[in-house]
């Protein structure tokens, strides 16, 4: 019994021996490191990008969050929406300035020095922080004073941070740059790594402050998983393009226009509204200039009088020089990545000039054609009325959509007499014969279907 009672207790002791050396060779698995990859202006839909990375990040209590960055700069408000967020995280955050040939010029310069780490690939360069107004250039006295404001924001980042704040206002003052291993001697940033793998290997053992306390990076061999941006939010950043928001407005004019000049088709009214509507959404974050949207406007009206009145394409011509106008004025801003590109310019004035003198030439050649057989091919003529006639609608007759003026008035589905015509404009009366006529074959029908 007692042997027993030994050999039971030893294999016990053996076992707890054995799960306590397991455990301790069993060491959780680290938490894994987010990621995002920025490219591109800094627009309210980056920001918002941004900002849910971070707050993700803080809330599964990731190892910490790297942004890859590769930007010319963006908006003021944007950029400073995402600095906040980024103070006031408390997982640490790592912008990477890559790949090679990537940039991190003025709004980017301040997100990277906003990182608690900094690191750029090699042939990246970082600086070129002075603020542009993006609907121009403004007065000496406001210089000043946005110049001003920039420079105290960007010393203030960079003292939180432990960075050469020196530099760091010469960026927003002198606009001046550095590449990336001048970035790393003037203590810009803290790394130059070649990869993502090899940022990871040099941040492992990085012990970081953030608004949450201190942490220790462990992130060599870890996973990095990716965080991709919403539906919305490549919605919404694709159409603050400027080039994209130029064409969503000529779309949406389009759009309206064929639903004007053929009532009840429907859907171009519907697309054409959406295109609208979202160009000016994205109008709200661009420098729009009204005098280059009016002159678009006034390019439209003037290729629909085109049609409507002779002019011999004079107000085509007209048309033409407003639309190339206000292309060119419709946004204006002295930073490239803001405006809208020349060749879309050109192919879209040229397909709308295209498609407007095609009508006019349609429309020109009806005329003629009616001319040559004598207004007597439509007089007399019997058509159906499309759109109510209060006293203008539309008509149809012989397979054809005319303009027509009822003095009395018509109604959709009415049978109505071609009186005469004056240029393309029919003038027409209720036909009550023919109204008579379909009543009388109506009350046939009806007789003999309650005969059988």
């Amino acid at each position: 019994m007692t042997k027993r009672l030994v050999v039971w207790c030893t294999l016990i002791v053996g076992a707890l021996v054995w799960s306590a050396i397991t455990d301790a060779k069993t060491e959780p698995a680290p938490r894994p490191v987010l990621a995002i990859q920025i490219e591109g202006v800094i627009s309210p839909s980056t920001a918002d990008y941004i900002i849910r990375a971070i707050k993700q990040a803080d809330r599964e209590v990731a190892q910490a969050l790297i942004i890859e960055l590769d930007t010319p700069g963006g908006l003021d408000l944007s950029m400073r929406s995402i600095i906040k967020e980024m103070l006031a995280a408390e997982r640490p955050i790592i912008v990477y300035v890559s790949p090679k040939g990537a940039r991190a010029a003025s709004a980017g310069a301040f997100i990277t020095l906003a990182a608690h780490v900094a690191a750029m690939a090699p042939g990246t360069n970082i600086g070129a922080a002075h603020p542009v107004n993006m609907g121009g250039p403004m007065d000496k006295e406001m210089t000043k004073k946005v110049t001003n404001d920039a420079a105290a924001y960007i010393r203030t980042i960079a003292e939180q941070r432990g960075r050469n704040v020196q530099w760091a206002e010469d960026a927003v003052r002198k606009s001046v740059s550095a590449t990336e291993k001048e970035a790393l001697t003037l203590k810009i940033i803290d790394l130059v790594a070649d990869r993502l793998d090899d940022l990871l290997v040099a941040l492992d053992g990085r012990e970081v402050t953030t608004a949450g306390g201190t942490v220790i990076l462990h992130t060599k061999g870890v996973e990095v998983s990716r965080i991709d941006m919403s539906l919305r939010d490549k919605i919404l950043k694709v159409i603050s393009d400027p080039t994209i928001a130029y064409m969503l407005l000529m779309l949406g004019l389009a759009g309206l226009y064929f639903e004007l000049s053929t009532p009840g088709a429907i859907l171009p009214g519907v697309l054409g509204g959406i295109c609208l509507i979202l160009a000016f959404y994205a109008f709200q974050t661009l420098p729009i200039n009204y005098a280059g949207l009016l002159l678009i406007l006034l390019a439209i009206i003037l290729f629909i009088a085109e049609i409507k009145v002779t002019s011999y394409g004079m107000l085509a011509v007209g048309g033409i020089i407003a639309m190339i106008l206000g292309s060119m004025m419709l946004i204006k801003s002295p930073a490239p990545f803001m405006r809208i590109s020349l060749p879309a310019i050109i192919l879209t004035t040229g397909a709308t000039a295209a498609f407007f003198l095609f009508i006019v030439a349609m429309a020109l050649r009806a005329q003629h054609q009616q001319t040559t057989t004598g207004a007597e091919g439509l007089i007399g003529q019997i058509g159906t009325v499309r759109t109510p006639l209060k006293p203008e609608g539309s008509i149809l007759v012989g397979g054809e959509l005319w303009s027509a003026r009822c003095e009395e008035g018509a109604e959709p589905g009415d049978k109505v007499r071609i009186r005469t015509l004056k240029g393309l404009l029919l003038f027409v009366s209720k036909d009550h014969e023919a109204v008579a006529v379909e009543a009388d074959a109506m009350s046939t029908q009806r007789q003999q279907g309650g005969q059988a």
